[in-house]
């Protein structure tokens, strides 16, 4: 479509089964079962599904479906579907109808056994189910495959535990709903209905070329270069960032915008990011759910139309070393179902008590959990950003800004806030260029949890990753927050001074969350710490977070999750880890034992035969002697620590499966992974690029 003319406004949302499509084909009646359904939780009888889902294969069918799909999020990373088509036995004609069922639509019964369950299914307990969520719009995906009908779902097993992302994250949200209500009756309001988290994820990423991506092995297997020297330029000229993109790129984007738009995604802004060959997109606020589903949707279209292109999409955390790597900005805000934003200040913060309360319990809460929040964004691939100067640092820590944080001070000091900083005009200096209003507070690009004007941006999570598990963090700490100031508050007798005291009270409790500074500094690490924050730097020592007795609690208390399934949680991310690393350690010890060390052997022969000849002709050989005995010595190194790699890998594999054997690799096999890298790429800095076996980080991020 790259030449093709066309109206946004014609083609957004073509190919989704949404509320403008369901008013149109479905009976009236049913169209209104299925709305109190999404927006009350009314249970969906049988006779109304069997309607909506004759309705959904028909018009799926009017798109070129053939086939349907219950799309859902185990626990592996990744969506998951199995393709079921519309065709029914055949007739005694010969021919056949096409037709799907009520219950076909409501229930999907795909193997769980095969997916992560963390101990909560025995490898014979194959029996699963995937569960309609009505509140997230069917789509019809049109690709290689032809036209398929999504049907996003939960997916549980057959005792009722959650084994995907989507149960909790819906759990979550009732939650929220609950407690935000109860908070909002106590400031009066009786017109709003439901109370949802608004989340934006904006989305980063790597493209190379398809043909470069697939001469190294280390790309293909882990979404990461293993090794490589850096080249002569990388991204200190800031020259990358907001530049002009390029035509390859710019078509590139254009046909991911197509696609996204098709299936009902507001695919919004797009730009280069910081480093070379990393760009971004991001959408336009949804509710969480269908927020979670759309960035699912996105990872899918970047990486499918970037084949088309002939190029590769790297979502991984950090699939170059020395420039920046790629994560997700979840922009997190409560709205009502009449359009009320809890987290909007207005433009006198010291004199809005509702929003006051609300920020107080955020601080709250994320004082309290901050090491669930870090957890929620635990990745291997987030080891390598968090705290490297240029992600957030790995310490949890709230930026309010100067207006807040001034409101805040006074509340703390005086117990009242009797003013609110303002932003005035921009002063530009330049007379032509147009007055502007500048905003009463900056924004903080160093902090993990930070207030920017009506939201909270947590900008810790890893590139790959589903942004549910950190709102269902978000969702389910902020409810308890809620409801233990609901506790207080119905309790009392004198509401308006019951009310100052919380908020003051939760300040002055909570202060030490809250960090305006520059969170990539030594001296924010060595402040946090005499403040007792968390400084959690890895994966495996985030872990235990989910189940420690105040999470259980936490998550029992609203029904989210249950110990066992926090328990299965844990196991599986130690199980994660132990695969991921070994994938990539093993993937080392391939390259370097069969790509590596025969090509330096081979130019070491070349070298040698060179310095022979030279000698023989009677001229002076020290300069290739020199590079030869330096290459030589690395080549040693590099057999050692191949040797090393393959000893302390093998051990880890021996060791049985959980914490232990997942700290063993962090502690035991990524330095040792290290230890193989280092010659080697100081060997590329050295051995001929023609003799060198794969393409450089210069090919790579420069040659798009």
């Amino acid at each position: 479509m790259s030449a093709e003319l066309f109206n946004v406004a014609d083609i957004f949302g073509e190919n989704v089964f949404n509320d403008a499509v369901m008013q149109e084909r479905l009976p009236k009646k049913v169209y209104k079962n299925l709305k109190k359904t999404i927006e009350e939780g009314k249970e969906l009888d049988l006779e109304t599904a069997d309607v909506i889902a004759h309705e959904m294969k028909e018009w799926a069918i009017e798109k070129g479906a053939t086939h349907y799909t219950h799309w859902f999020l185990p626990l592996t990373g990744v969506t998951a579907e199995k393709h079921d088509s519309f065709i029914s036995a055949p007739l005694p004609s010969g021919k056949v109808l096409m037709s799907f069922s009520g219950k076909e639509l409501i229930k999907g019964e795909p193997d769980a056994s095969s997916f992560p369950s963390g101990g909560l299914r025995a490898t014979f307990e194959a029996r699963g189910y995937t569960a309609w969520d009505c509140t997230s719009p069917a789509f019809v995906r049109q690709d290689a495959a032809g036209a398929t009908l999504c049907i996003p779902t939960a997916f549980c097993s057959y005792t009722g535990e959650a084994l995907d992302q989507k149960t909790p994250l819906l759990r979550s949200m009732e939650a929220i709903n609950v407690q935000g209500l109860r908070l909002l009756r106590l400031f009066g309001n009786m017109t709003s209905k439901k109370v949802t988290p608004s989340v934006g994820v904006e989305q980063e990423y790597f493209l190379v070329d398809a043909e470069k991506f697939l001469q190294r092995k280390d790309l293909i297997y882990t979404g990461r270069t293993l090794f490589g020297a850096m080249p002569p330029k990388g991204q200190e000229l800031d020259d990358h960032y907001f530049g002009t993109i390029r035509q390859r790129i710019a078509a590139f984007m254009r046909d991911v915008n197509i696609e996204l738009w098709k299936v009902g995604v507001s695919s919004k802004t797009q730009h280069n990011e910081v480093a070379p060959a990393q760009h971004e997109l991001a959408p336009i606020y949804a509710e969480a759910n269908i927020a979670v589903d759309h960035n699912q949707i996105i990872m899918q279209t970047l990486k499918r139309v970037a084949c088309q292109h002939g190029m590769k999409c790297l979502l991984h955390e950090k699939p170059f070393a020395g420039v920046n790597g790629s994560g997700k900005h979840d922009n997190w805000s409560l709205i009502t179902d009449d359009g009320i934003n809890m987290l909007d200040p207005g433009t006198t913060p010291h004199e809005n008590i509702q929003f006051l309360l609300v920020l107080t319990c955020i601080l709250k809460a994320v004082n309290r959990h901050a090491d669930l929040l870090r957890e929620s964004a635990a990745d291997p691939g987030n080891d390598h950003r968090l705290g490297a100067n240029e992600a957030p640092p790995a310490i949890i820590s709230v930026f309010l800004g100067e207006q807040l944080e001034d409101v805040i001070q006074q509340l703390i000091s005086t117990g009242e806030a009797t003013h609110s900083l303002t932003g005035g005009k921009l002063e530009t200096g330049v007379k032509t260029l147009p007055e502007l209003t500048k905003d009463a507070t900056d924004r903080n690009r160093t902090s993990p949890f930070a207030f920017t004007g009506n939201k909270f941006e947590f900008r810790m999570v890893g590139s790959r990753d589903s942004v549910a598990s950190v709102n269902i963090v978000l969702n389910t700490i902020v409810a308890e927050a809620f409801s233990e100031a609901c506790d207080v508050l119905e309790k009392s007798d004198d509401f308006q001074k019951a009310v100052h005291d919380l908020i003051k009270e939760y300040a002055i409790e909570n202060q030490r969350i809250i960090f305006n500074g520059d969170g990539y500094s030594e001296a924010w690490v060595e402040e946090a710490e005499r403040r007792g924050l968390p400084n959690i730097k890895s994966m495996v020592e985030a872990i235990p977070a989910v189940v420690t007795d105040k999470a259980v609690s936490l998550f029992e208390k609203f029904g989210v999750f249950t110990r066992a399934e926090l328990e299965s949680r844990a196991e599986i991310e130690y199980e994660s880890y132990a695969k991921a690393i070994n994938i990539e350690a093993r993937t080392m010890i391939d390259m370097a034992g069969k790509q590596f060390i025969p090509a330096v052997i081979k130019y070491t022969k070349t070298l040698a035969d060179t310095v022979i000849a030279v000698k023989g002709a009677g001229a002076d050989a020290t300069v290739q002697a020199e590079i030869l005995a330096d290459i030589s010595a690395l080549l040693k190194e590099t057999k050692e620590a191949l040797a090393a790699l393959e000893k302390v890998t093998a051990e880890a594999a021996a060791k049985e499966d959980g914490a232990d054997k997942a700290n063993f690799y962090h502690s035991a096999v990524v330095p040792a992974m290290e230890a193989l890298r280092t010659p080697v790429d100081k060997l590329e800095m050295i051995v001929d690029k023609e003799a060198w076996p794969m393409p450089s980080y210069g090919d790579l991020i420069f040659e798009v």
